[in-house]
């Protein structure tokens, strides 16, 4: 992992639930960290269940395709933060978390100091739909630059703290992958903003690039190429809910110049043009 985490809260909040927390296909470029205090739920994710229950904590990473579930009584603290990358691989590219870990003590207290410096950051709405959307992000943001410097220190803290734990039994990606699609995956998430090609990563894995594209797609399930537009679209998404920048901006800071290749690109990964997807909840 190259320089240190920067971590950015969105919300914390905590929540008593009647069987009205069921929501289908969540998708958010921002990561979710819950601790239940009483009852049950579900989440699923990647085709598997997983039981929601007390004194646990449970970690959802960006970009989780996930649906949520309860039938009956369910209180849970949550808390949504994302991960400044600037040029450099993110935490959730480089380690696979587990979903599930028991809380102790301390977690409790943390979470409830983390809420009570950061009081107004709870959700308004429950609908990820009507939560996960610029006009919401922008006040995040807001919220963050006005913070004073201590509260802000003891926030990233806190944050830090919850995913060390997570960290502890973390697998480091890479420790089963080819070392030549690492360095290629490596260069990939150091690059993003530049204009990237197969003929350069094949270089920097030493292979024939048609030798490279059946390893890398052995590997990761994807061509390289995918991939690629794959990470840019996912750069591109948080760019979209956490600053303002025009669209056009957006793709030429990702070195994507063809306005209309990145609408349909962006389409084609997320179901919305970039304009759908900035707009679409702008309530």
């Amino acid at each position: 992992m190259h320089g240190i985490l920067d971590l950015i809260l969105l919300n914390v909040g905590y929540s008593e639930l009647n069987a009205d927390w069921n929501w289908k296909g969540i998708y958010s470029p921002f990561a979710r960290i819950y601790y239940v205090e009483r009852g049950e739920a579900r989440t699923r994710i990647g085709g598997k269940s997983y039981l929601l229950k007390p004194g646990h904590l449970y970690l959802t990473p960006p970009f989780t395709l996930h649906d949520d579930e309860c039938d009956s009584y369910f209180s849970l603290y949550y808390i949504h933060f994302y991960e400044k990358t600037p040029n450099k691989e993110s935490i959730f590219d480089i380690y696979k978390f587990p979903i599930e870990i028991k809380a102790d003590t301390l977690d409790s207290l943390l979470t409830e100091r983390l809420l009570y410096i950061n009081p107004d950051r709870h959700l308004r709405h429950y609908d990820p739909k009507l939560y996960d959307n610029p006009p919401t992000f922008s006040q995040y943001i807001a919220d963050n630059n006005r913070m004073p410097m201590h509260s802000s220190i003891e926030t990233q803290g806190i944050l830090y703290q919850f995913m060390s734990k997570f960290m502890e039994t973390a697998e480091i990606k890479t420790n089963n992958r080819d070392v030549r699609i690492s360095k290629s995956l490596q260069y990939i998430h150091e690059n993003i903003n530049k204009d990237l090609s197969v003929m350069s990563l094949s270089d920097i894995a030493c292979l024939s690039e048609d030798h490279f594209i059946r390893l890398f797609r052995n590997e990761m399930g994807h061509t390289p190429l995918k991939y690629i537009n794959l990470k840019k679209i996912e750069k591109a998404q948080l760019l979209l809910l956490t600053t303002d920048t025009p669209i056009r901006d957006v793709a030429f800071e990702l070195s994507i110049d063809n306005i209309s290749y990145f609408n349909r690109i962006f389409k084609q990964y997320t179901g919305k043009t970039p304009g759908e997807y900035r707009s679409e909840y702008n309530r």
